[in-house]
């Protein structure tokens, strides 16, 4: 069943700027990435999908939930890392989290301090002293605390250290493993190998791409064939290389990375 379903969207801001057409379902329990440079279009479908813009033509729905219509009911059960975000600087972390928690009508069964201790955050100071980086882990304890079974992360890394970066990525496949629905937009390659199933990526606001993980590498396999000076020469490359050797000649095939892949894509050319 599609939890997350967007149909045709169109938003056109001018000068190419927007999203034109743009189509892709996530399903129950499935971790979806979404790629694509700076400018692309990602931010604009995550908020559609979160209520935040009206699309001019297409659709929307999460859980069956009409995305402009029923915003408030998709808001209030969702788990929501926004790519730019804005919190109440006056307020403390901690004051931060108790509102959140309250507006989810959530009390104290939540995951509140467990994740604490995972990014090793203290949420007592004010937020507008708090860095880039304390910031990103609030928005990640906002986000989780409250178990939901709906993610939607845009770049949720960003500002993060690496030993972050890696413990975010673990909690993700945790929550994937536990049946969660999760559409993740991100940068970061290697965080959308280790935990999604499926990936999309998108181009000067429409899709180029919608495959697993898998099918894309064996979409971009390279293969080469080599050929050596005698059957030695050719079973020693051979073995070396994990190639098929066939007198001298030796095939050697290898797989392209998702960044590689990605690239591809992004650079307007495509593998044979």
């Amino acid at each position: 069943m599609s939890v997350i379903k967007i149909e045709n969207l169109v938003r056109d801001y001018g000068d190419g700027k927007g999203v034109f057409g743009v189509s892709f379902q996530v399903e129950r329990g499935e971790a979806f990435g979404f790629l694509g440079p700076n400018g692309a279009g990602k931010t604009t479908t995550i908020r559609h999908l979160m209520g935040f813009l009206k699309s001019k033509s297409g659709k929307c729905t999460v859980n069956g939930l009409d995305c402009w219509k029923e915003r408030d009911k998709i808001q209030a059960k969702l788990g929501y890392i926004p790519g730019e975000i804005s919190f109440f600087d006056d307020m403390s972390g901690l004051e931060f989290l108790e509102f959140t928690l309250k507006y989810r009508k959530i009390g104290e069964k939540n995951h509140q301090k467990d994740l604490l201790d995972r990014f090793d955050f203290n949420p007592n100071g004010k937020i507008k002293k708090m860095s880039k980086g304390m910031k990103q882990k609030l928005s990640i304890v906002a986000a989780f605390m409250h178990d939901p079974d709906i993610l939607i992360l845009d770049e949720p890394t960003s500002g993060l250290d690496p030993l972050m970066q890696s413990r975010f990525v673990e909690l993700v496949a945790e929550e994937k493993k536990r049946g969660k629905t999760i559409l993740m937009s991100s940068h970061m390659f290697e965080e959308v190998e280790r935990t999604c199933d499926r990936i999309g990526i998108i181009q000067k606001g429409r899709m180029v791409v919608v495959d697993s993980a898998e099918a894309l590498r064996k979409r971009h396999i390279r293969q080469y064939t080599v050929i050596l000076d005698s059957e030695a020469s050719a079973e020693a490359f051979s073995k070396d290389f994990d190639g098929i050797c066939n007198g001298l000649e030796v095939t050697v095939t290898t797989k392209q990375s998702l960044e590689e892949i990605f690239m591809a894509y992004y650079g307007g050319k495509q593998y044979d």
